[in-house]
């Protein structure tokens, strides 16, 4: 060790009380900060906690301990002391200019991977004018023997900086994003990592897939969730020849706007594509929010054509030359009468339909087969009531919705149940919504039939006002 320093003392008392003091003061600072959700906590943590008493133990060696400048030890202690100021100094950095910046600034808009590989070649600098100066390190011969090893290691890894440097490039333009769904080649997947070497993909099948940045690159890349979320969807249908165009447009279009997950701004789109052999071909453009329920939205809205179809009488033709037998109205009127006794046998024996299959032709011109898929609204609240509808087969929910616009569950409508008859009987529109639990088919009866029976069994209506007043007072009661 060295003589005597006479000011041993004043670095005494100076280290006994400044150090505490600091301590307590950027604890407090940081603390603050941090309450306030400013970044530059973490930077005073590390400068509380690495580079403050790091510097004291070296003062301490050297100004009191009196311990030899070149010794091992106190090198040591500077080395640790330059590589904590160094972390450091790095922290700041990257709190003022990145962390800290305003998200419309060319700050904001800097790769992360960027970032690191900028505090990488910092922190060797670094390194370098410690080595330099704590240990007199030969740089010239440093810098000469890593330049012949970073020809070697480029030459070896010439495809991986590759990717490394087409990342670069990739992340300053910034075409897509975390979260974002993306169109590579044939690959659709969303980004759920974007790393120094490669893109990591997860599909609609749950797998990961890794693309290198090189080879991205080298690709046309389709974002389906910028610059806005929203993805327009196109599906094409043929209906036949006899279904006028404007319905079968109608009948899409409704289909579309009650399909959960469709938005209705921007609306659906129907158009006329062509006629082809067999069929009239429309497309409905539909737009969604999020590509990752695409596939969900498209079932349910596909599967809701067919019974949208069915309801409305039109004709989907196979993809195929079919030969129709079609003898006339009677020959139709026949098949008609045949699927209307089998669902009869459903009805409640208080409804006074006439059951005799010789008037079932009669009886036809009033009553319409309707087909329901699940979670489709029959009715819906506010609808004006044309008909009586009666559940030959499947399950039914009345809904009716609270003061903050949500539905509530009145009640469950099994088979042989009706709905209708509120808005039927009082000429208001409907009170209440019914959804399908599951496929329902429904015997829709229009107001003329209703009448004929009433005419007929007075005490149908009676059975029909029964029915209205307990649904009414479980609705008032909701």
């Amino acid at each position: 060790m060295n003589q005597s320093n006479p000011n041993t003392l004043l670095w005494a008392i100076a280290l006994i009380l400044g150090f505490p003091f600091l301590i307590i003061s950027l604890g407090e600072l940081s603390h603050r900060f941090q309450r306030q959700g400013k970044a530059i906590a973490s930077t005073l943590n590390i400068v509380r906690n690495l580079v403050l008493p790091v510097l004291v133990l070296m003062l301490l060696l050297q100004y009191i301990l009196l311990v030899d400048k070149n010794s091992n030890l106190m090198k040591g202690v500077q080395t640790f002391f330059w590589v904590c100021l160094i972390h450091g100094a790095l922290s700041l950095f990257n709190t003022i200019l990145f962390q800290q910046a305003n998200i419309d600034t060319w700050r904001s808009r800097v790769p992360k991977l960027l970032v690191d590989i900028s505090r990488l070649f910092l922190i060797i600098v670094g390194i370098g004018i410690v080595l330099a100066k704590v240990w007199n390190a030969d740089l010239a011969g440093l810098a000469a023997a890593l330049g012949v090893s970073s020809i070697v290691i480029a030459l070896a890894l010439q495809d991986t900086l590759g990717s490394v440097m087409s990342g670069i490039a990739l992340l300053f333009e910034r075409p897509f994003n975390v979260g974002d769904w993306l169109k590579v080649g044939d690959l659709v997947g969303q980004v759920i990592d974007i790393n120094w070497r490669a893109v990591r993909l997860q599909t609609l099948e749950k797998e990961m897939v890794i693309i290198p940045h090189k080879v991205i690159s080298a690709e046309i890349i389709r974002n389906f969730s910028q610059p806005l979320r929203l993805h327009a969807e196109r599906f094409s249908i043929g209906f036949s020849y006899q279904d006028p165009p404007n319905l079968a447009k109608k009948v899409l279009k409704n289909t579309a706007l009650t399909t959960e997950g469709i938005l209705t701004n921007p609306e659906p789109q129907v158009f006329t594509l062509s006629y082809d052999d067999s069929a009239i071909n429309y497309e409905v453009k539909f737009y969604i929010e999020d590509y990752g329920n695409l596939e969900e939205i498209r079932d349910t809205f596909v599967s809701r054509i067919w019974y949208a179809a069915q309801r409305h009488n039109l004709n989907i033709p196979f993809p195929i030359r079919t030969l129709y037998h079609y003898n006339g109205p009677t020959y139709q009127a026949q098949g008609i009468s045949n699927k209307m006794a089998q669902s009869l046998q459903s009805i409640p024996s208080f409804v006074p339909l006439d059951r005799e299959a010789d008037n079932l032709h009669t009886l036809t011109t009033g009553i319409v087969l309707q087909h329901f898929g699940k979670r489709e609204y029959a009715v819906r609240q506010g609808d004006s009531g044309q008909a009586l509808y009666i559940i030959i087969s499947g399950e039914a929910r009345m809904l009716i919705k609270n003061n903050n616009g949500e539905e509530e569950e009145v009640l469950r409508l099994k088979v042989g149940e009706f709905f209708g008859e509120m808005a039927l009987f009082s000429g208001e529109p409907s009170r209440i919504s019914i959804q399908a639990v599951e496929d329902m088919e429904v015997m829709t009866l229009s107001s003329a039939i209703v009448n004929q029976m009433i005419e007929r069994q007075p005490s149908f209506a009676r059975e029909i006002g029964q029915i209205l007043e307990n649904r009414r007072r479980a609705i008032s009661s909701l």
